[in-house]
């Protein structure tokens, strides 16, 4: 059995100060995915026995950023997606395993207004293309924060949030590409019919007492995974950031 987590961790040295090395140690994964670390290298001393990591730092200091640490040593390691205008702000890892791809990704937010749309599709039709290249090769398993809520039962207020970044009809409509590509969503290949289980609470409002969230982390598998998937779990329970873990588990 793989036990793969994911994290937006919202800032990993914040995180620490939050309890994130004992999530870490309970959880005992494989690989464990990290997105916004908001940190440079050098910044933070943390390792664990029997893991390797990686880390992909944005340019911009304290923002964005990715890392994974692994028990099982990859053949290779990439960052970002060999495109230089996608690759300053530090969204993806990608390790090549025996017999899959395992890419972490922390899609950019469209933002306020939807100001960054455009350079969201952009940055969408890239990952895409990026994502089945590699399938090609061997299959694929995506995590992370993919800043976007598929269906109407992924977020508590569809109806009030539909242009809002995140929920807009281009994101949603970039997400089902992905999956009629070949993908599919593990979470919901298990729930495909699951409402009020998110993986985002804004800090406003008091949105995670009220269980007012969003589904926007994942783990996306190439179909001829989908024979290996043994469960899939979101754990609303662990706090420490503004979302929560995400977990995969393969045969």
């Amino acid at each position: 059995m793989i036990k793969l987590i994911s994290w937006n961790v919202n800032g990993l040295r914040a995180c620490c100060d939050k309890g994130f090395r004992e999530t870490f140690q309970a959880l005992d994964a494989d690989f464990f995915c990290l997105q916004e670390t908001k940190m440079q290298e050098g910044q933070l001393d943390l390792s664990f026995d029997g893991y390797e990591s990686y880390w992909n730092y944005a340019e911009k200091k304290g923002y964005s950023g990715t890392a994974i640490f692994t028990r099982r040593k990859p053949l290779s390691v990439t960052y970002g997606l060999d495109i230089e205008e996608h690759d300053r702000e530090g969204r993806v890892i990608t390790l090549e395993m025996d017999d899959f791809f395992l890419v972490t990704v922390y899609t950019p937010n469209s933002q306020d207004g939807l100001r960054r749309l455009d350079y969201r599709m952009t940055w969408e039709d890239a990952f895409r293309d990026y994502l089945l290249r590699l399938d090609a090769r061997k299959p694929v398993i995506v995590c992370g924060d993919m800043n976007v809520a598929h269906q109407e039962i992924d977020l508590k207020n569809p109806k009030s949030n539909r242009k809002n970044a995140g929920f807009t009809d281009e994101e949603r409509a970039k997400f089902q590409q992905l999956l009629d590509a070949g993908f599919t969503d593990t979470f919901r290949y298990f729930y495909p019919d699951q409402t009020d289980i998110y993986s985002w609470w804004s800090y406003r409002f008091k949105a995670r007492e009220k269980n007012a969230g969003w589904r926007i982390d994942y783990f996306v598998v190439s179909n001829r995974l989908r024979e290996r998937l043994a469960g899939a779990k979101i754990h609303t329970e662990i706090l420490g950031s503004d979302h929560c873990p995400v977990e995969v588990t393969l045969e």
